[in-house]
């Protein structure tokens, strides 16, 4: 294989890798028992809103000392990123969440969630389900479709 064959090859290799990391979405959640959303990354901006503990956000830039995170509605703020966890929670999207034994949908159900309860996530599946624990301790699994934070 000439050189720049490879060279071609290691291009195509690199442009895959960075194409597959853009599409990654990190998720962070609230780590302390409350958060303030701000306009701007100043706690001398405008406060816009209070949220509570393990509220998930998609996480899209970060400076210093803070965050700049999305909603699941697709609205943008900044928060302190002292407030701010790696550990992953989703929060169910629909007045009532089913929360199976197994990842399927005729699987026992193991307990039900309100709309936005956050649950810890555990791991994804890979198959459209997630496993999640309750802060009760109950474990199962719900569709990824079914909640935000994934």
């Amino acid at each position: 294989m000439g050189l720049g064959v490879l060279s071609r090859w290691v291009v195509l290799l690199l442009s895959i890798c960075v194409a597959n990391t853009a599409d990654a979405v990190d998720f962070v959640s609230v780590r302390d028992a409350s958060a303030i959303l701000y306009d701007s990354p100043s706690t001398r901006a405008r406060k816009l809103f209070v949220v509570n503990r393990y509220m998930p956000f998609e996480q899209i830039v970060t400076l210093h000392s803070w965050v700049k995170v999305r909603d699941r509605s697709g609205k943008l703020y900044w928060v302190e990123k002292r407030v701010l966890s790696n550990e992953r929670y989703v929060f169910a999207l629909l007045p009532l969440v089913d929360v199976r034994a197994e990842p399927k949908a005729g699987s026992s159900r193991v307990f039900q969630v309100r709309q936005q309860v956050a649950m810890q996530l555990i791991e994804s599946t890979g198959t459209g389900w997630i496993k999640v624990r309750h802060q009760d301790g109950n474990v199962g699994y719900v569709r990824n479709s079914e909640v935000w934070g994934d």
